[in-house]
């Protein structure tokens, strides 16, 4: 995330990049990490209690690319769908294949089985996740964007960017990112090129090299502004 990191930093940020338990280079993955995706808001207002008790914050932005995206929207109150996530893990709708863990959702059954899932586990995963420290969001190739409520969306009212990639087929632009486009009020969004693929933003050689430095930038722009 280096590309992201940067521009914010060099625009006077101070910027924290964090390892979500069960999805990072350092400890590898588990199912939990890529599907109990309410897990990582959680983890960021964490990290902010604990940067808290070091040196008053100031005004704080998120930034996310991915699931990421997901998580700093949950942070300014988008709610997670309890039926339709339901759904998901039982098969009623189908989970595309995440290239990073192929056969995530199987292996999340195996240690987790439906029938012990209980009503307290999709409450948590529909809960109020927003922190009020939050004054900005930057999404980048969101997903979970068919998972969100509307309703949840409509209440958010921090500022919110949006960038996507056109030739993005894991996290499609109709069924991740226009949910929240279309219904978060403060949304504003452009797509980052017609030919950018969702691993363009972290393929080693990726089909437009620029991509990645010109969304990096526009995120220190946004919020720069919203920030300031």
């Amino acid at each position: 995330m280096k590309w992201l990191v940067r521009p914010l930093h060099e625009a006077g940020f101070r910027v924290v990049a964090l390892d979500h338990h069960g999805n990072n280079y350092v400890d590898g993955y588990e199912p939990e990490g890529f599907l109990h995706v309410w897990d990582r808001p959680r983890d960021v207002s964490f990290a902010l209690e604990a940067l808290a008790r070091e040196q008053p914050l100031g005004p704080v932005g998120v930034a996310g690319f991915s699931l990421g995206a997901y998580t700093a929207a949950a942070l300014a109150g988008a709610r997670i769908d309890p039926q339709i996530l339901w759904a998901v893990l039982t098969g009623t709708i189908p989970l595309p294949e995440i290239p990073e863990f192929p056969g995530a959702l199987e292996a999340l059954r195996k240690k987790h089985p439906l029938d012990k899932w209980s009503r307290r586990a999709l409450d948590a995963a529909a809960a109020d996740l927003s922190d009020p420290r939050v004054r900005a969001v930057f999404q980048i190739a969101p997903g979970v964007g068919g998972l969100v409520t509307p309703e949840s969306l409509a209440s958010v009212r921090v500022p919110v960017g949006i960038r996507w990639g056109g030739a993005d087929t894991v996290n499609p632009y109709d069924v991740d990112t226009r949910p929240y486009l279309e219904h978060i009020p403060t949304a504003t969004g452009s797509s980052a090129g017609p030919d950018v693929r969702h691993d363009d933003f972290f393929a080693p050689e990726p089909v437009d090299p620029t991509v990645r430095v010109r969304v990096g930038r526009e995120a220190a722009d946004f919020f720069q502004q919203h920030l300031g």
